[in-house]
């Protein structure tokens, strides 16, 4: 018989899709009200990058999606800071016309993929975040993509197997179960809101993150990004 936990542990090819529409829908206008200034803004939760090497990285990165281009090394530091160079003499408007360009186009090709790609979804999101928290806007890590982000980190950890946690959220009526049950160590336990949740698994600063509770589980272990 199949149970709604079954349920949520099936892949929903579409979620990053509907994610990166979601976001591209608030990011996009917020950057395009911004002044080039504001462009070249350091990054605290990507040290040695502005802004516009943050954007420059996401939309380099779905368009590598969208074009199917994944040579040796793709997605690496050193790949990354490439792509970033690359549109070093690019004006900020045509960066931000790539990006959307990338959240609008990417969706269904990650929808194909047989997941390997969910994670580029919500990497970008978690960018949004940290430009967003850049430029002090209010719920950088929250947003109308918010639940999506929540179920697209449950099917990631999920599916590489990550230590097992359960997050009692503010944000959702029900339980997130998180990582794979594996009977080596009990399910770790979270209670507080999704975008400290979210900013956990990301590495990304807390500063200013509301309270919460973390138990069986070292803060550190949750990060799905490395250093």
């Amino acid at each position: 018989m199949t149970t709604p936990a079954d349920l949520r542990d099936v892949r929903d090819p579409e979620l990053p899709g509907r994610l990166l529409t979601l976001e591209r829908d608030e990011l996009v206008p917020l950057l395009r009200s911004r002044a080039d200034a504001d462009f070249a803004l350091p990054v605290a939760a990507c040290p040695g990058w502005t802004v516009r090497d943050v954007l420059a990285h996401c939309s380099s990165a779905l368009i590598r999606v969208v074009e199917k281009r994944f040579e040796k090394g793709v997605f690496s530091p050193e790949c990354n800071d490439r792509d970033i160079a690359e549109r070093a003499d690019w004006s900020n408007a045509r960066v931000v016309d790539e990006l959307e360009r990338g959240m609008t186009e990417a969706g269904p090709v990650i929808a194909r993929s047989d997941g390997r790609l969910d994670a580029v979804a919500l990497g970008e999101w978690v960018h949004a975040g940290d430009v967003r928290a850049t430029f002090g806007e209010p719920g950088a890590y929250a947003g109308r993509g918010l639940p999506e982000a929540l179920a697209l980190l449950g099917t990631i950890t999920r599916a590489r197997g990550h230590l097992p946690l359960h997050a009692d959220l503010d944000d959702l009526d029900e339980p997130l179960k998180l990582g794979e049950a594996s009977g080596e160590r009990p399910p770790g336990r979270y209670i507080g809101d999704g975008p400290t949740l979210l900013r956990l698994y990301a590495g990304r600063p807390l500063d200013g993150a509301a309270a919460y509770e973390l138990a069986g589980v070292e803060a550190a272990e949750l990060n799905i990004f490395g250093d």
